[in-house]
């Protein structure tokens, strides 16, 4: 399976690495509702109504490994509005030659799925940017992909379906 993958190396210990990670308002949206540090918490995240996901973290292993199982989603800008619901995010850390190397795996995200280049982008935003510059500088750019330029082109996608 070719499940979506980023993977990036920094100069900060994997419990660095791990704190940024739980931090999902830090790095991917202000607007997250619920817990996300804790086994078992669940939260939303909701981009207008265009995107809404909702994930329950189901395994937390400090400073190695995070996954989310995506409970429930609604994508507009697609066909299958559900595609994400029954996906898993995963975010693994691994020590290399001193420095820490993160694997973000969206798996069930797959090249034939309709979102998989828009999510690609987003996701790489998201991971290879905001996480990255949390992690290395200790803030992140949560929201950068809703700024008004990319709800503009969505909601042009939206009104070719």
């Amino acid at each position: 399976m070719n499940s979506l993958t980023k993977t990036f190396s920094v100069d900060r210990t994997p419990e660095e690495a791990f704190r940024a990670i739980t931090n999902v308002r830090g790095w991917w949206s202000g607007e997250i509702e619920g817990g996300t540090e804790t086994l078992g918490d669940e939260f939303t995240y909701r981009v207008q109504d265009i995107h809404y996901s909702k994930f329950r973290i189901t395994e937390l292993v400090p400073a190695k490994k995070v996954s989310w199982l995506v409970l429930d989603s609604y994508l507009s800008f697609i066909h299958d509005k559900e595609e994400w619901t029954g996906t898993t995010v995963n975010f693994e850390l691994f020590e290399r030659d001193g420095r820490t190397q993160l694997s973000f795996t969206h798996e069930g995200l797959l090249p034939a799925h309709e979102c998989f280049d828009v999510c690609s982008d987003a996701w790489g935003e998201y991971i290879n940017g905001s996480l990255r510059q949390l992690i290395t500088t200790g803030s992140g750019l949560p929201n950068s992909y809703e700024r008004d330029e990319v709800i503009e082109g969505v909601r042009a996608r939206e009104s070719r379906l």
